[in-house]
C-alpha cells in the first residue's frame, strides 16, 4: 500500500493518477477536502482509504508493516500565508514525524520540497546537499523557510544514520497542469493566462524593471506536473541515491513565451499588455529561475521534459477547454 499525503491536491492527485495508470497500489490518501470541488481531483482513480490528517498518527500505528512507500505531498503551499506557527506545524513538524516513522519502519519516503528554498536565486539553483550549501540559502517567505528547515533536517538525520532506507526530497519549480483549480490565487501562471485569454482576449504581463530583461522577458523554469510525477516514480523505482533534488524542466523560459504558447494553443493571435510590477513586490522580484537537473541526470534519469509549447498545449487542449478538466 502507498500513502500519499496531500493526495487530493495538485501534485498529489496527479501522482495518485499515475500510480493507478501503472497498476501500482492500493493507495491511501491523506488530505483535507473542505467544501469545494477538490474531491473531483480523485474521482477517476481507485483509492483504498481516505484519512484525515488529524487521524493519521492512529492510522499509521495500525498499518505497521503494510506500507510500500510514503509520498509526502501535503503542505501549506501558499507563499502568502502569514500564520508561521501553522506553517511550521504543517510543513515541518508533521514532516519530521513521518520521517521518523519511515525510519523506524524501514519505508521509502519521498517528499515535496520547493524551489522557494533558493530565495532570490543569487546563489544559483544547484541542488547541492552539502551542509554549507544548504546553510547559505535564504528563502524569501515563511513557506520557503519551512521547506528549507525540513531539507536541513533530512540531510542532517541521514548523515547521522537516522533515515528511511531510501528518501528523496524534490524542489519543485513552477509547476503547472491539471487538477490545480482549487488553489485560487496560487494557481499556475499558465492557468491564469488561459483564463485571461478566454475571458478578455488578451493578457497582462509585468513590465521589466531590470536593465537585462525586456518587458515580459522575466524567466522561470515552468515544468508540467507530469514530469514531476515521472521523476518521483523513477526515484522510487531505482532508489539510486537518497537526497534532495531539483524538479524542473531544466530550461528557463520567459513569461512572454508562456503567453504566446497559450495563445497558440487557443488558436489566437498574441495580444499582450504590459503593466508596472507592483511596488510592494518589485524590490524582491525574481527575474530568473532555472533548475539545474545535473544531479538526477547523473544518476541515469533520462526522461525528456515536455517543452513549454507542448506542455501548455496539452494542458489547454486536453483539459482546460474540455467539459471535464480533471485528470
Amino acid at each position: 500500500m502507498f500513502l500519499v499525503t496531500g493526495g487530493a491536491g495538485f501534485i498529489g492527485s496527479n501522482l495518485v493518477a499515475s500510480l493507478a495508470e501503472r497498476g501500482l497500489g492500493p493507495v491511501t490518501v491523506c488530505d483535507y477536502f473542505g467544501n469545494d470541488a477538490k474531491w473531483r481531483n480523485l474521482e477517476k482513480h481507485p483509492v483504498r482509504e481516505i484519512v484525515s490528517p488529524d487521524d493519521l498518527p492512529m492510522w499509521l500505528a495500525a498499518k505497521s508493516g503494510a506500507l510500500k512507500a510514503v509520498f509526502h505531498m501535503g503542505a501549506i503551499s501558499a507563499t502568502t500565508e502569514t500564520d508561521v506557527d501553522l506553517i511550521l506545524r504543517t510543513n515541518l513538524t508533521l514532516s519530521q514525524d513521518l520521517w521518523r516513522y519511515c525510519s523506524v519502519e524501514g519505508i521509502p519516503f519521498i517528499y515535496a520540497s520547493s524551489a522557494a528554498t533558493y530565495g532570490d536565486g543569487e546563489r544559483g539553483f544547484d541542488d547541492d546537499n552539502s551542509p554549507n550549501a544548504l546553510a547559505a540559502l535564504r528563502p524569501l517567505n515563511a513557506y520557503g523557510w519551512s521547506k528549507k528547515l525540513f531539507d536541513d533536517f533530512a540531510v542532517a538525520e541521514a548523515d547521522a544514520g537516522n533515515a528511511p532506507p531510501f528518501w528523496a526530497g524534490l524542489k519543485f519549480f513552477n509547476v503547472y497542469g491539471p487538477n490545480e483549480y482549487h488553489k485560487g490565487s496560487q494557481r499556475s501562471v499558465a492557468h491564469q493566462l488561459f483564463e485571461q485569454i478566454r475571458d478578455h482576449g488578451n493578457v497582462k504581463l509585468f513590465k521589466s524593471h531590470h536593465p537585462d530583461y525586456s518587458d515580459g522577458g522575466q524567466m522561470r523554469d515552468f515544468v508540467h506536473v507530469e514530469d514531476c510525477v515521472k521523476q518521483m516514480l523513477w526515484l522510487l523505482e531505482t532508489r539510486s541515491e537518497s537526497g534532495v533534488y531539483n524538479s524542473g524542466s531544466g530550461k528557463a523560459r520567459s513569461f512572454k513565451d508562456l503567453a504566446e504558447a497559450a495563445f497558440t494553443a487557443m488558436g489566437r493571435e498574441p495580444e499582450i499588455d504590459y503593466i508596472d510590477t507592483p511596488p510592494a513586490i518589485r524590490q524582491h522580484y525574481q527575474y530568473f529561475t532555472e533548475a539545474n537537473m545535473g544531479r538526477v541526470r547523473g544518476l541515469g534519469y533520462d526522461a525528456n521534459a515536455l517543452s513549454l509549447e507542448d506542455g501548455v498545449a496539452n494542458y489547454i487542449k486536453s483539459f482546460l477547454t474540455t467539459d471535464d478538466p480533471y485528470r
